[in-house]
Parts: C-alpha cells; structure tokens; sequence
C-alpha cells in the first residue's frame, strides 16, 4: 500500500467524492457523537454504549442495517431542543472531530482544489453532525442522511434516502444531474468495503486507509491505495 501521497498529482477530473468517517477523519464520527453524548450525560450511559457499539462492529463486519440505526441514531435529536443540540454539537467538534482529521487530509484536498475540482464529502452520518465539519475541512457541498424537521426541531425520522451502500449511488447522482456532473470521470476516496457501490461508479475509485475487505478488493482490480496518516 501507498503510504505517503504523490508530490505532484496529475487531476484530470473535476466531482471528486471524499467519504468522512475513517477516510478524512481518524475515527467515526456518527460513532464518537454517541460517545460524546453518553460520556456527557446526555444519554444513559450504559444503554446508549452497548447499543453504539453494536452497531460499529456490525458496520465493520458488512452486516450493518442502516435504518435500524438510523432509528437509534436520530432518537437524541428528537429528543432535545434544536438549540441545545447545536451547542453539544459545538463543543463535540472542538474537542472530539479537530483532533480526528487526518495528517494528509487538508493536502489532499488542496490538491484537488487547486485543479480546480467540485468537492464533495458524501456520507452516511446525518448532515446535523457533519456540516461543521465540511466547514473545517474547508469542502463546501455535502450529500449526508438527512434527519426530518418540522417547525425547526428533529422528529427523529429519515428524509429520503439514507445515503448508506447503494444509498450513496442514488443520492450521488442525483447531486450530480442537479450539478450538470458526471460520475463517469469522477473520483471516490473512502476506507470502507461498504462503499463498494459507488466506488464501481466512479472512474477513479481510490481506497484511503482501506479496511481488510476493501484493500483486497482493490489490489485484485488494480485500485490506487493511499494512506492520509502521518
């Protein structure tokens, strides 16, 4: 495997798709978000952990049900106020996501803004948690899960599709039809196996700090494999 990035990169394509968890960030951060909110007592602790838990290792194995997740997941933001939410979640960012972003990663995506591309960061974590991170990461679209509101508070349900294995295909290109993109010459870093689906889309499928599934599968089909860590 790759393990620094190239000096000089050559970019001929302008979409280029950059998966969040594990990819940019040393960690997870839907996963460090329930962390946050049982260490602070904002959940019960016990309960919230084993479920969060759960729910990783069954992510990292492929036997991940998102909406199952998902249910638990937005449970939290249902139940508190939009307000007191957005002040948990700036203090999550600062202590627990600053830290996380990877050695390489702003290189990276300088590289590719120098060249002129379309940044995007797809991912599965819900746009509540992720869009103050786009924002330190310096990336200005996004194409997350989206938690539903009414009258400005979360009701704890999905809107649309959840963007999660053939979830990123669909919500991909429907963010690139709205853009007058294309995913035949764009790009797509991720570390996940379960990303598989949209990876086959792209024309440049590039594995980040890949886990065991996906790094076979990329040396098997020639995959360029990097690493964001110092």
């Amino acid at each position: 495997m790759q393990k620094n990035l190239p000096r000089q990169v050559n970019f001929e394509m302008t979409l280029v798709f950059f998966d969040l968890d594990e990819t940019l960030l040393d960690g997870d951060s839907d996963y460090e978000w329930g962390r946050y909110l049982a260490s602070t007592g904002k959940v019960d602790r016990t309960t919230y952990e084993k479920e969060n838990e759960r729910f990783y290792r069954e992510y990292l194995a492929g036997t991940f049900d998102i909406l199952e997740f998902l249910d638990f997941a937005l449970k939290p933001l249902a139940e508190n106020p939009y307000t007191e939410l957005c002040q948990w979640r700036s203090q999550f960012v600062e202590s627990c996501i600053r830290p996380m972003i990877k050695a390489k990663a702003h290189e990276l995506i300088g590289q590719h803004r120098e060249a002129g591309d379309d940044l995007v960061i797809i991912t599965s974590t819900n746009r509540f948690i992720v869009e103050p991170i786009c924002e330190l990461l310096g990336i200005e679209h996004l194409i997350a899960t989206e938690a539903a509101r009414v009258n400005g508070e979360f009701t704890g349900e999905v809107q649309g599709v959840p963007c999660f294995g053939p979830g990123k295909v669909t919500r991909a290109r429907q963010w690139a039809g709205s853009h007058a993109k294309s995913l035949q010459d764009s790009y797509f870093y991720t570390d996940s196996y379960n990303d598989l689906p949209l990876l086959e889309q792209v024309a440049h499928p590039v594995a980040v700090d890949a886990d065991e599934k996906l790094a076979a599968h990329a040396s098997e089909h020639g995959w360029k494999q990097i690493s964001l860590k110092s």
